[in-house]
This record gives structure tokens, sequence and C-alpha cells, in this order.
């Protein structure tokens, strides 16, 4: 079976020492698409050896912007029908 993003994420928390419960946290209850891993992952491989305060600060940039994506779209599905129904009418 290969391995996912999330897998992947959880491996490299733990090879950068951080406390076993911790990684499973992040890697698998918040981290757990494959663009939050992803971005998760690119951070930790560019920053040597950041802190705890560091890492959870990170998570909770990549997943503020994940949920101003998914408003953004949201809202132009939203335009996008108002738009079809003053084309169109109802």
């Amino acid at each position: 079976m290969a391995d996912t993003r999330t897998d992947e994420l959880y491996r490299a928390l733990q090879d950068k020492g951080y406390p076993d419960e911790l990684c499973r946290e992040i890697a698998y209850k918040h981290m757990n698409t494959d663009y939050t891993a992803t971005r998760m992952l690119g951070y930790l491989y560019r920053v040597t050896s950041p802190r705890v305060e560091d890492v959870i600060d990170e998570m909770l940039a990549i997943l503020s912007d994940r949920e101003a994506i998914i408003w953004k779209k949201e809202l132009e599905h939203a335009q996008a029908t108002i738009n079809s129904v003053y084309r169109e009418g109802l």
C-alpha cells in the first residue's frame, strides 16, 4: 500500500523529534489532506529545526489559508449562480 502525504508528514514530524502524540494530532487530525500535508512538509523541509510553537503556528496559518480558499470558491459559485439566474431567469 502506498503511503499518503499524511503518513509522510507524520514521519517527517517524528524525524524532527516531536512527541508522538503531537505528530499524530497534527498529521492525522488537522493536516489530513494532500494540500495541507504538502504545505506543512514544505515548511518542515525549509526550516531546519522549528520550535513546537512555530510548527503549530504554521499549521494554523495553513489551515486558515485553506479555509479562505474554500470560502472564496463558495462565493464564486454563489456569484455564478446569481449571474445565471439574472441571465436565464429561474
